[in-house]
């Protein structure tokens, strides 16, 4: 959280980028070749050539097959990998890959008309595709992928561009993947069942049946259907399919939804709270300990838990000498009044450094294990999840419902995705939110170190305004979650963040737009949420060396909304 990497330089890619994620192809025809020679990387590097030495091939993680490619950026390149690719004039192509990683590219040059190109944020396998048109003397064109400046290595695999023959040689065609295995339920509320499988080789995209009849398709190997009756059991297959056809669906499971309740946890934080980040650490804000925290907080999330030697589990340890000698025993007795005066005390997860990864189920439960044992030794009331550098939504998910059954309905779950990762439903971060929505507490999106983005509206949006908050939460209150799991994160200061700060005044005037529409800029949402939870900001130690000035101002307009 503090010192966040500044987007701002990848602003203009992404905002042209993002519109074009839409743009997505039909299936190709059925006299149609793959024109890319080893695309799934069989091969080593054959074929394909990559700066500065950047690329080279892996076994794991991989889409299909025994290898895919990992390109490196390092310095002023960003690791691109391409291939020409022999083609026929006037002729439409499909280009398609799978990739992974924090900012990952697909394109197509040379094309003679519009060259194209879309990315992807996640961090698990997604399927990039566009289609392209070749010009009347184009025999030719280069297909290509790259990450990006100052991010970590990606991945990519099982290229594809399917069309006519270009009589340059290409791969097999596919065949019709195998039936998935390994079909089970990772989780149930009372109106959903999720599910998860293995994957398939080959396969491009996965068939959800519920009752023999196909209720949804998906990409990767889990799925939610939701929009079921509480108390009831349903039977679901899957299949998986590519452009040569769909497989036989699995065998069936069942999934009983639970008993109707309430929705959401958190116990009994305030429907309209305030959440601020209480600082282990001494970066020039000023040192508080926990009694010193301004009352307006509801939530405080204690950053940061520290990973560990073990795969997905985090320990905490009080920076008891930068804290001025602050004791453990001083810190649980402090929680513990903090707690008795009505307010929340969780342990956050990431932060800008962090590098915890929750990628299997051995991870998860590693996780909700050492999450939960923090919780009894400090006295913590939940989690916060803050992961900056990707995070799984199939094993996330678990982990976190695993922790909410030791700890129970009272369990605090928040979490503090950047700008990029709620653009889509697709992206990891909104998948996990959606998958655990009946035991999430609050969404609190940074609205800083952002650079534009998009609104739901379909338009651009520069942060720092009224406009990049409201268009921005109406994301994720139009992409189902609940009104009362949207918050909105800002800086405490001009000191809390790299950019991105706004007056409190700015923030209260989204929060009256976005609940009763009223304050509103050139954006106006087509209906008030007026359950909106609230506002989170970083940190309380930066609001402290302001005087308090952003919670003074901002924590007495959500108390009364």
């Amino acid at each position: 959280m503090p010192g966040r990497r500044w987007a701002g330089a990848l602003a203009a890619v992404v905002t042209a980028s993002v519109l074009s994620l839409t743009g997505l192809a039909g299936q190709a025809q059925a006299a149609d070749i793959n024109n890319v020679k080893n695309g799934g990387f069989e091969s080593g590097l054959s074929n394909w050539t990559c700066s500065a030495g950047s690329g080279a091939t892996v076994s794991s993680p991989v889409h299909g097959g025994s290898a895919a490619l990992k390109g490196t950026p390092a310095g002023q390149d960003y690791a691109q990998c391409s291939q020409s690719v022999a083609v026929k004039p006037n002729s439409t192509y499909t280009l398609s890959a799978w990739v992974q990683g924090s900012y990952t590219y697909l394109g197509v040059n040379g094309t003679g008309t519009t060259d194209v190109s879309t990315w992807t944020p996640n961090t698990t396998w997604t399927q990039l595709t566009n289609t392209f048109s070749t010009g009347a003397s184009t025999t030719s064109v280069t297909v290509w992928t790259h990450g990006w400046y100052g991010q970590p290595g990606y991945f990519a695999d099982d290229f594809s561009v399917f069309g006519p023959d270009g009589g340059g040689g290409g791969d097999p065609a596919p065949t019709v993947p195998a039936t998935p295995a390994g079909l089970a339920v990772s989780g149930t509320t009372s109106s959903s069942v999720s599910l998860a499988w293995n994957t398939v080789s080959g396969a491009t995209g996965y068939n959800v049946y519920r009752g023999g009849s196909k209720v949804q398709s998906v990409s990767g190997t889990s799925a939610t259907v939701s929009g079921l009756t509480a108390s009831t059991s349903y039977a679901f297959q899957v299949s998986a399919t590519n452009s040569a056809g769909e497989s036989a669906k699995s065998s069936a499971v069942t999934g009983t939804t639970a008993a109707s309740g309430g929705g959401g946890g958190g116990g009994t934080v305030p429907a309209h709270a305030v959440t601020g980040y209480w600082q282990n650490f001494n970066n020039g804000a000023t040192v508080q300990k926990l009694s010193a925290v301004q009352s307006q907080y509801d939530i405080i999330a204690v950053a940061f838990a520290d990973a560990t030697s073990t795969p997905g589990a985090v320990s905490f340890t009080l920076d008891s000498a930068g804290l001025g000698g602050y004791t453990v025993d001083q810190f649980k007795a402090d929680i513990k009044a903090k707690q008795a005066a009505g307010k929340k005390v969780i342990i956050s997860i990431g932060g800008q450094n962090g590098t915890i990864s929750v990628s299997d189920s051995t991870s998860a439960t590693n996780f909700a294990n050492s999450v939960y044992s923090l919780m009894q030794t400090y006295g913590f009331d939940g989690v916060d999840i803050d992961l900056e550098n990707g995070l799984n939504a199939t094993y996330m998910s678990q982990a976190l419902r695993s922790l909410s059954a030791k700890a129970g309905s009272s369990l605090v779950i928040t979490m503090a995705p950047q700008t990029i990762d709620m653009q889509s439903t697709s992206n990891s971060y909104f998948q996990t939110a959606l998958n655990i929505k009946d035991i999430l507490t609050v969404v609190n999106m940074q609205y800083y170190n952002s650079g534009s983005m998009l609104g739901c509206d379909g338009k651009v949006y520069s942060q720092g305004s009224v406009d990049f908050l409201t268009a921005l939460a109406c994301i994720q209150l139009q992409g189902g979650l609940d009104a009362s799991q949207v918050g909105l994160g800002l800086p405490a200061s001009t000191s809390g963040a790299g950019s991105g700060y706004v007056s409190p005044t700015i923030v209260n005037n989204a929060l009256d737009c976005l609940t009763k529409l009223t304050n509103c800029g050139s954006f106006k949402p087509s209906k008030a949420y007026p359950g909106l939870r609230g506002a989170m900001t970083w940190s309380t130690n930066w609001d402290a060396s302001a005087g308090n000035a952003w919670s003074n101002a901002v924590g007495p307009h959500v108390h009364a909304l």
